[in-house]
């Protein structure tokens, strides 16, 4: 692996994790593994974390419902509302709601939307997808990140790293420290996971986007809304422009955007000769999609869009990479206190890479239906008329919002592999509440002393919760990750050995109980 000279040690210490990126992947990540007692480092190449994309309009990103749940487990959601709120300049209230969701522009009716589809689902203070800005997102983790012992270090870009076999030695703005592991959570030009030479296939862009905030002299020359021409794609809101130019991404990041190229390309693209009296904020982005082959190399991780980079049609950057930190936090942190069972790290390869795989053939697909041409057209005619079914609206919002996420675990119980159902006990307490401290949660439904005994030997490494609820959903017992998902259920008042299994796989070998 890659390394450089004249280095010199912040610190002699060994830290257990050093994350490289202090964004919401990167923050998130920090959260988990402090949360588990770790001694974490997170270093940043930027030497501040503010800047103008990052707060609304354009910072704003659609978050799912996968990942406001992981937030709420976590007692960070009404942080995130309320610094939300505040950022729109609102005195009070949550954040605005987002749409339903969209493919490629086109909408989903929330009226089609059929919730019975999903039986295991309960309605919860997260039940929404809702809209975050970036600022935001960032802010309330580096809170939380700093209130749990974490170190961020701005300033210091990752220039080399050693993996020695035992431990990683990480070089950044001239400096050297020294980890038992790395993760590299630096996005999508990630200085870790060329470093580290981690395997980056995938597909070459069609087109540059472009969003941007500006001032249009002659608004009634643009339609309003979502526009296919045949020249690429445009939607006009107010105040607002999103362009897509396929032009095989040939302009994006080629230089800074300017309000006569901005007028040109849209022009060029919605056919007319509109006028742009001023342009405030601009940005733009590719429809390239890579996905590394391996999520670990030795004592080298990568999450987020160190990961996985496709285009951001549909938002789904943000949510796949919070989803990789809640998935791998509790793991690593397993890893490191020496209570993780064989194959627990191997696991999140395992279970996050397939959706790596998804949401670059998602985005893929979106791309594919907005081409401007007839087949394109065609595709987007049959997709429309999908959506405005309620089989369709349903299927496309269990994608968008991460309901449909599950894992395989080769469990038999429907239940397993899925995000765990926020049941409400007879005492007002729900099941969120006791997955803030990050332990393996087991409910007992029926109150069985035999299974809070079989339990008992796994110590505060799994949390035993018994008490009638509202609506068990027809369960006996659940047991639930770290990461809030189920790793097995039961129907049926479970005998003591039935959960042994699952137990061992999940939270390693038990401790014998004194008698």
């Amino acid at each position: 692996m890659a390394s450089v000279s004249s280095v010199s040690p912040v610190s002699s210490r060994l830290h257990d994790v050093v994350i490289a990126g202090a964004g919401p992947v990167g923050l998130f990540l920090a959260c988990e593994l402090a949360l588990a007692g770790l001694d974490v480092l997170v270093l940043e190449r930027a030497e501040h974390p503010e800047a103008p994309l990052k707060v609304p309009p354009l910072g704003t990103r659609g978050l799912s419902v996968a990942t406001a749940e992981a937030l709420y487990r976590r007692g960070l959601l009404e942080d995130l509302q309320a610094a939300t709120a505040a950022a729109r300049g609102a005195a009070t209230g949550a954040p605005r709601k987002a749409q339903a969701g969209h493919f490629a522009g086109i909408g989903i009716d929330p009226a089609r939307i059929d919730p019975s589809a999903w039986p295991y689902r309960l309605p919860n203070p997260a039940s929404s997808n809702f809209a975050a800005d970036m600022g935001s997102v960032e802010s309330v983790l580096a809170a939380r990140a700093l209130a749990l012992g974490v170190e961020i270090r701005r300033g210091l870009a990752v220039t080399g790293l050693d993996d020695g076999g035992d431990g990683v030695a990480v070089h950044a703005g001239g400096h050297s420290v020294r980890a038992k592991w790395l993760v590299g959570c630096d996005g999508g030009r990630s200085a870790v996971r060329k470093l580290a030479d981690f395997a980056f296939p995938g597909t070459e862009p069609e087109f540059t986007a472009y969003s941007a905030l500006v001032d249009i002299a002659d608004p009634e020359k643009l339609r309003p809304g979502r526009n296919a021409t045949p020249a690429g794609f445009y939607m006009n809101e107010p105040g607002r422009i999103a362009i897509a130019d396929f032009d095989g991404g040939a302009f994006d990041r080629s230089e800074a955007i300017t309000l006569a190229h901005l007028q040109s390309v849209l022009r060029r693209v919605s056919g007319t000769d509109v006028t742009l009296s001023s342009m405030h904020l601009a940005t733009s982005f590719t429809d390239r999609a890579r996905l590394a082959t391996a999520y670990r190399k030795d004592r080298v991780l990568l999450a987020g869009d160190a990961a996985h980079i496709h285009s951001a049609l549909g938002g789904q950057g943000l949510n796949a990479g919070l989803g990789d930190a809640m998935n791998l936090g509790w793991k690593l942190a397993a890893t490191v206190h020496g209570t993780a069972p064989e194959g627990l790290l191997d696991s999140y390869h395992a279970e996050r890479h397939p959706v790596g795989e998804w949401v670059l053939d998602w985005t893929r697909a979106q791309a594919a239906i907005m081409r401007p041409d007839a087949h394109a057209r065609a595709l987007e005619g049959i997709v429309r008329d999908l959506i405005d079914t309620p089989d369709g609206a349903t299927y496309f919002a269990g994608q968008l919002w991460g309901i449909s996420l599950r894992y395989d675990l080769g469990d038999g119980h429907t239940l397993a592999g899925r995000s765990a159902p926020d049941v409400e006990f007879d005492d007002g307490s729900r099941l969120a509440h006791y997955l803030r401290e990050g332990t393996g949660v087991l409910v007992d439904f029926d109150r069985c002393e035999p299974l809070r005994r079989a339990v008992a030997p796994w110590g505060d490494r799994i949390r035993y919760v018994a008490g009638g609820a509202k609506d068990p959903l027809g369960l006996a017992a659940m047991l639930v990750r770290p990461d809030g998902f189920v790793a097995w259920a039961s129907d049926k008042t479970p005998a003591p050995g039935d959960i042994e299994p699952a137990a061992t796989r999940w939270f390693g070998l038990p401790v014998p109980v004194a008698r």
